[in-house]
Order: structure tokens, then sequence, then C-alpha cells
């Protein structure tokens, strides 16, 4: 019933705008999230299906709408988060859950930046199927799961839509310290995103990688929840890849002390 409510809303009714209102209370905040994340599913499914590029805005104004979700929940009360997911279809509560637990835990490693949004600079990501590629190359040569490396990606830049050094030095797509990247970048270039997810699966192998995934997680970055997160998105795209392709469709998001800020428009 919920994919046949889907299909009907990529049919007949437009995305909703980027800035449409959100719903409120748990059972209206499931609702319209059971849909949309249909929607989204729907739209990776046709977009796949025309092997263009890039995704239709139907599709990236679906996955924004997701995203403002998510990202709102990753805010609200435990309780209100438990009530939201209790209501969801029983196939969705694993995807929601483990999205919920990632933003979460992301909300609570990373405080409101109180750097000016115009020290953020942003880019195109790599169309999602090179990325793809990029993932199940270095998969097969250093034996980490696509899926993780996607989630680093994910996680780390957005894949690659967020452009900047981060306050630390970190560079490029996967987000390298200059003197981590000497050691395991193969000399490649760190903003290249093929050279640096090879190099990222090169790290975490030698960190422990595929036989301990959160002990490598935790070199590559020192916090718990931060390997919370990044395992949590690598459960959802490794039981859906159609997920992958959703969380490509969204935008770059910042953090501030007057809330979240979007920095990329579909």
């Amino acid at each position: 019933m919920v994919a046949l409510v889907a299909a009907v809303l990529l049919s007949v009714a437009a995305a909703p705008p980027p800035n449409a209102p959100l719903p409120t209370g748990a059972a209206a905040i499931a609702r319209d999230l059971a849909a949309t994340t249909q929607a989204v599913h729907a739209g990776v499914e046709d977009w796949r299906a025309e092997e263009t590029a890039r995704q239709p805005r139907e599709l990236l104004l679906w996955a924004l709408h997701q995203q403002r979700l998510y990202l709102a929940l990753g805010l609200a009360r435990a309780a209100v988060v438990e009530r939201v997911v209790a209501r969801l279809p029983s196939a969705l509560r694993p995807e929601s859950g483990d999205v919920l637990l990632a933003r979460r835990s992301l909300v609570r490693l990373t405080p409101p930046t109180t750097r000016p949004l115009s020290a953020y600079r942003t880019g195109p990501a790599e169309p999602a199927a090179r990325l793809l590629g990029y993932y199940r190359q270095a998969q097969r040569r250093f034996g980490v799961q696509w899926n993780v490396l996607a989630a680093v990606n994910f996680v780390e830049s957005a894949f690659g839509k967020l452009r900047s050094t981060s306050t630390a030095g970190a560079q490029g797509p996967m987000q390298f310290l200059p003197s981590t990247w000497r050691a395991y970048g193969l000399g490649g270039d760190v903003h290249d995103p093929h050279d640096a997810i090879l190099g990222a699966a090169n790290y975490l192998r030698a960190s422990g990688a595929p036989t301990n995934l959160r002990r490598a997680l935790f070199a590559y970055n020192r916090s718990t929840l931060y390997v919370d997160a990044v395992l949590a998105y690598a459960r959802v795209m490794r039981r859906d890849v159609r997920t992958f392709y959703g969380f490509h469709s969204w935008q770059v998001f910042v953090r501030t002390q007057s809330g979240y800020r979007r920095l990329t428009t579909p």
C-alpha cells in the first residue's frame, strides 16, 4: 500500500518545494516520511533506468524533503523519534532507524558551527554510478566493503559536494590530513574522488578493516559517535542500494547557532 501511495505521488503530484512546511506530531511526520521515502526509492529506480548522470529535479526535491525531515528529527527529543519510528511501515523501520541513529550521533559529535557560511565551499559530486564503481574497485583491492567507503564519503563531505578544508586541516572528499595522505594516499591527488576513495580503503585496511571495522573507523576519526554514524549509514546502503542514490541526491546543510542552513540547491 505504501509503495502504491509513493507511485501515485510521483505520477500525479509535484514534489514538495525546497522550503515546504514540515508536519508536526508523530503520526503526521511518520506518514510524510514513509510516503517521501517511498517516493525517493521510486524516483531512484526511474533515474537509474534512464541511465543519466544527473538526478532529475523531481527526485532532488523529494530527497531534499526527506533530508529536511531527518534533520528535524535528529534534533527532536528521543521520545518523539521513537513514536515516529513506531508508526512507520515495518519495512521502512530498519532504514529510518539507522538513518536517525546516524543523524543523532552526528548532532552529538558536531556542535553548531561558528564559522561564517562564506567559509564553506561547495561543488557538484561525481555522478553516483561513477562513485559506486570507485567504491567497488577499492573493495576488490583492499577488502573494505563498498557501503562502508560510501558512508565515509557521505559523512565526510556529502560525496564531495562540500569542498572546504576542515578546521583541523583535512582535505578532499574523504577528508585526509596531509600527513595521513602522504602515508596512505598511494601517490594520488587527495582532491580526486577516485584517488581519495582508494586511499581511504588503504588506510582502513591498514587500521584493521575489514576484520575490525569499528577499530579501523575509530582510527579514521577518533570518536565512537563517528563510528556509530558511519556504520549506521553503511547498514542502510548495504540493505538497499537505492538508498545510496537517495543520499547522493541530498543537499549540503550546515548547522548554525540559529538552525540548519542549506548551502546547495536542487
